[in-house]
């Protein structure tokens, strides 16, 4: 596989024509080895439009989704920056490219590891790698920009908790088959504003509650 020019396609063909512009944002999915997190027997499919499997049947944000996650949490270099879902770690290798730092969760060790050591191979020295259940825990700390990179049926509002002011927070809300993505900003201490993104479908979060069923 040519991989330079894959990355070409992927930017010119996925992401600018769905409105990704943010030269910072373009320039670390072009400098980063995107491939080199992906699973080998996919390796084919490391530029595609199409979610990649993981381990533990979980899988691989699209390259468009991880491009207009990271490109509406509008980050800066002093950012700190949470991640709830580790995955491949690629998205982890973003953020830390495009912030100060990140700490990243999931809840599956052998992820974490897969991911630490993509994460060594590609001299990202800023990313700090927790095995956490999001759905009954979150790290003590606040953060200026928090990435979900599963979805849940409905908001959680704890995520706001490890949210400062003046914060954002990227989440997949809704049941399958579709979706939306959200960006939450944290106004103060009690006032948010959502703003709706793009429809998508990307898996749950691990032992996240269902929408309760209403019946007549």
């Amino acid at each position: 596989m040519n991989t330079e020019f894959a990355k070409h396609q992927m930017v010119a063909q996925q992401l600018r024509p769905s409105h990704v512009s943010d030269p910072a944002v373009l320039e670390a999915l072009r400098e980063l080895a995107r491939d080199h997190f992906v699973p080998a027997d996919y390796q084919h499919l490391a530029f595609a439009d199409t979610e990649i499997p993981l381990p533990n049947g979980q899988k691989m944000m699209t390259p468009m989704v991880e491009a207009n996650m990271l490109q509406a949490l509008q980050l800066k270099p002093q950012h700190q920056v949470l991640e709830i879902g580790t995955g491949s770690g690629f998205v982890t290798a973003c953020l830390g490219r495009l912030t100060e730092a990140v700490t990243s969760i999931d809840i599956f060790p052998d992820l974490i590891s897969g991911a630490q050591a993509s994460l060594d191979d590609a001299g990202v020295s800023n990313a700090t790698l927790l095995c956490m259940d999001a759905t009954a825990e979150l790290p003590p700390e606040q953060f200026d920009a928090v990435a979900v990179t599963a979805s849940m049926p409905r908001f959680d509002d704890r995520f706001l908790e490890v949210l400062k002011p003046g914060g954002h927070l990227f989440v997949v809300v809704g049941e399958a088959p579709v979706m939306e993505a959200q960006l939450v900003t944290r106004i103060d201490e009690m006032a948010t504003q959502v703003q709706s993104l793009f429809e998508t479908n990307i898996a749950a979060l691990v032992n996240v509650a269902a929408a309760p069923v209403f019946r007549f």
